[in-house]
């Protein structure tokens, strides 16, 4: 083979270009199915949601008895009511509860009798001590978003909500072949003239810290044929292929041109020392990386190339790099041509850490295993001098930033949605949402707790939702108000609408079972604002104390039959296959505070609200209008 001249390209340009030629190709992650006590550590593919609520059932929530509350009412400790066997039905943790029923009472509070009767000595509140359906998980809800990492509890949580197996990204097989005929099997007393192939045992060890799966193929000989026919057998196999020595320009370096005749080379020679003769290809969609020879030059070309394809299969965001700075106890000089990568022992002495160079030969693996830190000199840089204060990178166990959006607020299933779309996205971001109601919302913003709270609190004087209240609790301002979506509100019921329930009112009907939102959520400000549009006292409405923290366990209870009607949106009940009558178009928005607005998290917040994904995932759910979401509403008074 000729002499073949190098291109110098700078680290970072042919990296970004290399992953978007690959894009290009079609290189992406694959998935398998695994049964979910498999799957503890594992990277889901897809979102997962419930198939089930847990409980399935009402279940007592305590050992003792369960009742018909009414059956209790007056009872006290000077008047004590006295049950008759045909009253209660004994109970333990866990068992159903059965109809007719709607309390328990614990056996510590119960006082039995000779005649089988027992007697107690305080009323039963409807609901106490039963655990309601979709308690901990309600059907449809998703569990865990896409490209997330199972846990030991979400391993639980996929089990109560039904779910047996769940679909997770396959680890990528990385394929290496060592080439050179110099190159042989580890021994203890190889020959002279003799090197042992222990890269690739370095480049497994490497690969399978990141989760993949590394393929340890043969030693193959300085000839183009073989290398050429190993590579194409491991592309045929792998998801990625490391080709290992041969990639320089020498007279027996054939690596560059046997990936150039079963594919693409798209790099060949980068500017960063030591590891300049990497090369950068492709055979089909499958990625080629030529890593150098010597054991230091392989190991930081495939920590700068081959992480971040292994990093974009498993859509995870590269790991936050752990930084100090030091002072350079010696001078170290550096050509202006390359990015340079120098190993470095450090210590404090005094209060001042201290780097102290080791040997740059690319061969010296040692100073690898023996570095505390890695000093980076920028290309066109002459070097560092001694004295000076560096920023080194170090090799220590690195703490993860974790960027996470906390949103806090008047539930509804869209932030869910939201939070997985801005995960798969950016996999660097995630959400965190607690369901406390449009008022807890606007408290937690006010104290400085929440990125963001979902609101939609009707003002019944003026029919604008809101506005009003930000005006209340926020008279100098300091917080934005984001339009997000309209929903349809309007009364969930049982499936067949078997009580023909026409009207809001009709939950006044004798014999029906209602269920509520808690206090300060939107919904109850919605139901209690309904019932005295419609003259009716919460009294005359059996239920109506009985509270649920979102839309779906809402309508949960009532497709589980333990409740026949209840406020909530269109996009529940549909879930539900419940039937619904649309009462009002609502406003849900976010309100955002000023010292959170400008933040990455809230403007990529603001991009999602505004993308087709949004839109179309929410026309799929259905019960939501969307009129340009992540608008601003003026609501300061002139």
């Amino acid at each position: 083979m000729g002499f073949e001249f190098l291109t110098n390209t700078p680290l970072g340009i042919a990296r970004t270009a290399w992953l978007s030629e690959l894009d290009a190709l079609g290189f992406a992650s694959a998935a398998e199915t695994v049964p979910v006590q498999d799957a503890c550590g594992r990277i889901t593919a897809e979102a997962v949601y419930a198939h089930g609520c847990a409980p399935h059932y009402a279940a007592s929530a305590m050992d003792g008895i369960a009742v018909r509350a009414a059956d209790t009412f007056g009872a006290t400790d000077t008047t004590p009511v006295t049950l008759s066997p045909e009253q209660f039905t004994a109970v333990d943790t866990g068992d159903q509860i059965p109809d007719g029923c709607d309390a328990v009472i614990m056996v510590e509070e119960i006082v039995p009798r000779d005649d089988g009767s027992v007697q107690i000595h305080g009323a039963a509140a409807p609901w106490q001590y039963i655990r309601q359906i979709g308690e901990d998980v309600c059907a449809g809800e998703m569990i865990l978003p896409a490209h997330t990492a199972v846990s030991p509890a979400a391993i639980g949580a996929m089990i109560a909500g039904g779910v047996l197996s769940v679909s997770v990204i396959r680890p990528p097989r990385i394929g290496i072949i060592p080439t050179g005929d110099e190159i042989v099997p580890p021994c203890a007393d190889p020959a002279p003239g003799q090197i042992l192939e222990f890269n690739g045992a370095i480049f497994s060890a490497m690969v399978r810290e990141w989760k993949a799966e590394p393929r340890l193929f043969p030693i193959v000989p300085d000839r183009f044929d073989l290398i050429a026919g190993a590579l194409r057998d491991a592309a045929e196999e792998c998801d990625i292929v490391l080709l290992n020595a041969g990639s320089s320009a020498g007279r027996e370096d054939w690596s560059a041109e046997a990936v150039r005749s079963l594919g693409q080379v798209f790099f060949h020679g980068i500017a960063m020392r030591p590891g300049k003769p990497a090369i950068l290809g492709a055979v089909g969609r499958v990625p080629v990386l030529g890593v150098p020879g010597y054991p230091v030059s392989g190991i930081l070309v495939i920590e700068e190339l081959l992480k971040p394809l292994v990093d974009r299969w498993y859509h995870a965001a590269p790991a936050p790099v752990p930084t100090a700075k030091a002072v350079l106890t010696r001078p170290i000089v550096s050509g202006l041509k390359y990015e340079e990568f120098v190993r470095v022992r450090m210590g404090y002495v005094g209060d001042r850490l201290m780097a102290s160079p080791l040997s740059r030969g690319a061969g010296v693996v040692t100073s690898f295993m023996r570095a505390d830190g890695i000093l980076r000199i920028p290309q066109g840089q002459e070097g560092c001098e001694a004295g000076q204060e560096v920023s080194v990178r170090l090799l220590s166990s690195e703490e993860k930033l974790k960027n996470t959006l906390v949103v806090i607020g008047s539930h509804d299933p869209l932030l869910d949605e939201v939070g997985n779309l801005l995960h798969t996205a950016d996999p660097g971001l995630y959400m965190s949402s607690s369901h406390v109601g449009s008022m807890g919302g606007i408290m937690a913003v006010k104290r400085g707790e929440a990125h963001a709270a979902g609101c939609h609190l009707l003002d019944t004087k003026t029919g604008v939702y809101n506005v009003s209240y930000l005006r209340r609790y926020f008279p100098d301002g300091g917080v934005r108000l984001v339009r997000c979506v309209g929903r349809v509100q309007g009364l969930m019921l049982s499936a067949g609408n078997p009580l023909g329930i026409e009207a809001f009112a009709d939950i006044a009907r004798p014999g029906l079972r209602y269920v509520n939102r808690q206090k300060g959520s939107g919904t109850r400000i919605l139901a209690d604002y309904l019932c005295e549009k419609n003259s009716l006292a919460p009294e005359q409405i059996y239920g109506y104390d009985r509270e649920e923290l979102t839309h779906t366990s809402v309508a949960a209870q009532i497709a589980g039959g333990s409740a026949d009607a209840g406020m909530g949106i269109y996009s529940a009940a549909r879930l539900y296959g419940l039937d619904f009558l649309p009462i009002c178009v609502e406003e849900y928005d976010l309100l955002i505070p000023d010292s959170a607005f400008d933040t990455p998290l809230v403007q990529r917040l603001l991009d999602i609200l505004k993308s087709e994904a949004f839109r179309g995932r929410l026309t799929q759910m259905g019960g939501y209008t969307l009129e340009n979401p992540g608008e601003i509403i003026p609501w300061m008074e002139d």
